[in-house]
């Protein structure tokens, strides 16, 4: 049940916790629904069922007491440097780049930040966790994500003390009942964003109605099952892995106990990747 955030953690920084640790400490579940609609181009759906927009890996970096640096540079010059210095320094990094200028991911018109692991510069290659490419390529992709170029994380501790599990667990509720960016997009957000989906699915009349918007219903549930079990997310929409966690923390957190929570978010989960709706496309 890989989660890829929460993988990439737990690879950088040993096995000490869980998976589903990681998962609730960078914000767990959420949900975002955006249909966009391009010129000349056929709809796309976009649904992030995981805690958005702040980014996960460096909220579980401070949910867990990880001492790191963030820093951000305009200069590719400078960027370069400092992933070298990291580096020299024996310290694990974490870079956030475009992931599709990575050579082994899809090509796409627009920009979608993703976090890498560095593991090392070799000559002109760069050593990702997810495999190698030419220094110049990766380069590419680290100055195309615009609103965060050539973000670098430098883990320089490790944790200490015990994780800040109950801010985590009230943060994910507050981001599903409440405001998130604080904005008319809010709308699209958390639970109310789950009513727009459903809302708008079962519309057979007016333009919002996935009859009337999507042309190609095969294509349609095709990017809605991608979107719930594959990207940004973990499988059926990342609810099994959050019951890991709340079972995980139980009734340790200065919470009421979650472990029952978890247990109820599970069998959701498990109801959800069973249902009969996309067979082809799982």
């Amino acid at each position: 049940m890989t989660h890829y955030e929460a993988a990439l953690l737990r690879r950088v920084l040993g096995e000490e916790l869980s998976e589903a640790m990681w998962f609730g400490l960078g914000g767990g579940i959420g949900f975002m629904y955006f249909v966009f609609e391009y010129s000349g181009e056929p709809p796309h759906l976009s649904i992030i069922a995981q805690a958005h927009p702040e980014p996960m890996v460096a909220r579980a970096l401070d949910r867990a007491g990880v001492q790191h640096e963030i820093r951000h540079t305009g200069s590719a010059k400078v960027a370069e440097r400092n992933l070298r210095a990291a580096l020299g320094a024996g310290h694990r990094v974490v870079c956030r780049v475009d992931r599709h200028r990575l050579p082994w991911r899809p090509d796409f018109p627009f920009p979608e930040p993703i976090d890498v692991d560095v593991l090392g510069l070799d000559g002109d290659r760069v050593r990702l966790g997810d495999g190698d490419l030419p220094l110049e390529a990766f380069l590419d992709a680290w100055s195309a994500a615009k609103k965060e170029r050539h973000q670098l994380i430098e883990i320089t501790g490790t944790g200490g003390g015990r994780p800040d599990v109950a801010g985590a667990v009230k943060e994910t509720a507050a981001r599903l009942t409440g405001p998130v960016l604080g904005n008319n997009f809010d709308v699209n957000f958390g639970l109310s964003g789950m009513r727009k989906l459903a809302d708008q699915l079962g519309d057979t009349s007016t333009k919002q109605g996935w009859t009337r918007r999507f042309t190609d219903a095969e294509v349609a549930l095709g990017r809605l099952a991608a979107c719930l079990d594959v990207e940004y997310t973990a499988p059926a929409a990342s609810r099994p892995l959050f019951a890991e966690f709340l079972a995980e923390v139980g009734g340790g957190c200065r919470c009421p106990d979650l472990s029952g929570v978890g247990g109820n978010l599970g069998g959701c989960g498990e109801c959800g990747a069973g249902r009969g709706v996309l067979p082809a496309h799982r």
